[in-house]
């Protein structure tokens, strides 16, 4: 009798019968009792509806649009997801949003009953950040696709102008080429579809032009091809030098620079990043920011053995704290041919010493030499290679 008095004649019938109920129809059950009790205790039916919504769709959250018309997320999502949701361009150029009024910035999560209006910008455009903080599918997709799009037409249009000029250095006009029937035969030979693919590829380093124009040479007639002696002298041409001693695959004339966040010696093994604006970034193979990098825009880089520089590089050694020790170091250096181009020391509470030195050096073996002199001097306890160039 009590039970039928709690829990009603139903679930008296599954106790007579000896049958289980699923996990999943308990709960619904045990779910209706409390909403039953809710409404006895809930005097304000605002109230009680508030509490029946957030319980009932506990995954899920509802907004308003500025219309009044409701559209449905997944918990944690936020105005970029309601961007797309309304249309892919509104998201694209979205800038901020509005909740009940007020401003919130693009990372702020969606909360049951927002009325949510999107601020937007045409010169605004999606960043790779935003893939971290939203929910759905859609939004995420939507992103994807435009940052592969605008890379692809970047490496597009830095593949049209390296085929520029080394076509131009062979002797041949490349837009004359552009839309023939041979250029397409080397595209296919690369077993791309499109020439605009071949550009991409060659923007994007994986392929050179003149691999292409090796094919292309190959497949015109006698009287088309270039001069042999023009070519010859452009294969025997002396080989360019980029700045800082370094070769980058396919091209001879693009800004080089090396990374701040690993700092390449040459002997490291190193790739490059095709950046936008800033020509090629050299990082070492196992930079963090390298790996964290979009793989399509890293091409092959080298280093050129014949150039003479020096590079500069962080040194990190720590020592005893006692009378001369700079001076050991310093001298030390010095019969390693190493020029100190800053220093920094600073003592620590435990009686040891340290001082951070930025050095040039003609190689990592060069490097490597001078750091197992410096490990040799008497109270000397470790010598390291830093990254970082200012020791401030």
């Amino acid at each position: 009798m009590h039970r039928i008095a709690n829990e009603g004649i139903a679930a008296h019938w599954v106790y007579k019968e000896g049958t289980s109920v699923p996990e999943s129809d308990s709960k619904r059950f045990a779910w209706l009792r409390q909403l039953l009790e809710w409404q006895q205790d809930l005097q304000d039916p605002r109230e009680f509806l508030e509490t029946v919504r957030v319980d009932l769709l506990p995954d899920d959250v509802y907004v308003f649009t500025p219309n009044g018309d409701v559209k449905a997320f997944p918990r944690g999502s936020t105005p970029i997801d309601f961007a797309y949701s309304v249309h892919t361009e509104v998201g694209h150029h979205c800038t901020g949003a509005k909740v009940s009024g007020k401003l919130v910035p693009l990372k702020y999560e969606l909360r049951n009953g927002d009325i949510i209006e999107i601020i937007t910008s045409a010169k605004h455009v999606p960043s790779k950040d935003w893939l971290k903080i939203v929910k759905t599918s859609r939004a995420r997709t939507r992103i994807r696709h435009w940052i592969k799009t605008e890379e692809r037409e970047r490496s597009i249009v830095l593949g049209r102008e390296i085929c520029e000029r080394e076509f131009r250095k062979h002797g041949l006009n490349f837009n004359k080429y552009l839309h023939s029937d041979e250029l397409f035969q080397v595209t296919k030979a690369f077993s791309l579809q499109k020439v605009d693919d071949l550009l991409a590829s060659i923007g994007y380093g994986k392929i050179s032009a003149l691999q292409a124009i090796g094919k292309l040479t190959s497949l015109l007639e006698p009287e088309e091809k270039p001069d042999e002696a023009l070519v010859e002298r452009a294969e025997r041409r002396e080989r360019p030098r980029q700045p800082g001693g370094v070769l980058v695959k396919g091209l001879d004339d693009i800004m080089v620079r090396f990374a701040k966040c690993c700092n390449p010696l040459p002997g490291d093994q190193i790739a490059g990043y095709i950046t936008r604006g800033r020509g090629v970034s050299v990082h070492r193979e196992e930079c963090a920011s390298l790996l964290s990098s979009g793989f399509e825009r890293r091409i092959e880089v080298d280093w050129d053995h014949e150039a003479e520089e020096v590079h500069p590089v962080g040194l990190a050694v720590i020592c005893a704290n006692v009378k001369g020790m700079l001076a050991a170091i310093s001298g030390t250096l010095s019969n390693q041919d190493i020029n100190i181009l800053q220093a920094n020391v600073r003592t620590r509470v435990d009686n040891r010493a340290e001082c951070k030195f930025v050095v040039e050096v003609r190689d990592i073996t060069h490097l490597q030499s001078a750091m197992a002199a410096v490990r040799k001097i008497k109270d000397v306890i470790d010598v390291q290679r830093s990254s970082v160039l200012d020791v401030e």
